[in-house]
């Protein structure tokens, strides 16, 4: 069986980080075979950040646009077709100039009028899953601006 570190911290209290938690595994009587590194590419434009508003796009019935602060800087505009894109979630926001696993490069653009600086990011558009029903949504422990592979390590 294979689990994520994130997605292990949901659950219980960790103090230690991937390597230690390697070590002390075998000794509580947990087999471990290998642990993977899950990194992604361009990682500096790809980081967490918070949703701090959600309004809905006065020309798309399923869009909405979400002011975001990655932590420093002024708060990003990001047009989202997510259903779960709510105030207060902490999020992996691709920024302009993100270059994203499947190839493409996040640019400032227009959405049905409305100015987008970034991308709210699925598991699937991070190669992390096949999730694609909604953006990702991590816990509120991790701190604004957070590098994407220090999340995902």
């Amino acid at each position: 069986m294979k689990i994520s570190f994130d997605w292990l911290k949901r659950y219980v209290d960790l103090s230690v980080g991937p390597e230690a938690l390697l070590e002390v595994l075998p000794k509580i009587g947990f087999e471990v075979d290998s642990m993977e590194r899950r990194g992604l590419p361009l990682l500096e434009s790809i980081v967490v950040g918070e949703v701090l508003t959600r309004e809905k796009h006065p020309d798309a019935d399923k869009l909405s646009v979400c002011t975001v602060t990655v932590g420093e800087g002024d708060p990003l505009n990001i047009v989202c077709g997510a259903h779960n894109c709510d105030v207060g979630n902490r999020v992996i926001v691709a920024q302009v100039g993100a270059r994203m696993p499947e190839g493409f490069k996040i640019k400032r653009s227009k959405l049905r009028g409305v100015p987008s600086e970034g991308m709210l990011c699925s598991a699937r558009e991070l190669g992390l899953g096949q999730d694609h029903e909604g953006i990702y949504i991590l816990d509120q422990g991790h701190p604004l601006g957070t590098p994407i592979n220090d999340v995902f390590p």
